[in-house]
């Protein structure tokens, strides 16, 4: 069976678990479907925005100093939007009514994202999300740009 057919396998399973789940999604970091139960939305559209979103939340939990993102939650009037982190290289979307548990959901999103994470290790190369850089970040001055870049000895001894 393909590394795919799994992931697939997978999410069905989690749907079956939860009840008040309405759609399951597996991507790359880089928004590309990997395996999807997603009826009644667009699955590539879904991936791109799970993408975008994971790079606003790697970049907010890096600026706060939170550590590795993990997971993004979004609730609105009509339910939630969680993904999960599953391995370097992929990430889990789980769309969910408004009755949910979030308590479960982060429970089943964990367990499934972490063994998508085991079914695409060695299908996915690992991408290294890098967070966008500070645009507030002083430039180097002319002056400081002209520096030397051979160290100074340190001053002898007398």
């Amino acid at each position: 069976m393909t590394a795919e057919a799994e992931v697939l396998e997978e999410l069905h399973r989690l749907r079956a678990r939860m009840p008040r789940l309405t759609g399951a999604l597996a991507a790359g970091v880089d928004g590309l479907v990997l395996a999807q139960d997603t009826p009644g939305v667009e699955a590539e559209s879904l991936a791109a925005l799970t993408a975008a979103s994971l790079g606003v939340a790697l970049r907010m939990a890096d600026a706060t100093g939170r550590g590795n993102l993990r997971e993004l939650l979004v609730r609105g009037t009509h339910g939630y939007v969680a993904t999960y982190a599953a391995g370097p290289s992929a990430v889990l979307t789980l769309l969910a009514d408004d009755q949910v548990s979030v308590g479960r959901l982060h429970l089943e999103g964990r367990r499934s994202g972490a063994r998508i994470g085991e079914l695409v290790a060695d299908v996915l190369t690992p991408v290294e999300p890098r967070p966008a850089p500070d645009r507030r970040q002083a430039r180097p001055s002319p002056r400081q740009q002209r520096l030397p870049t051979r160290p100074v000895p340190p001053p002898s001894a007398s």
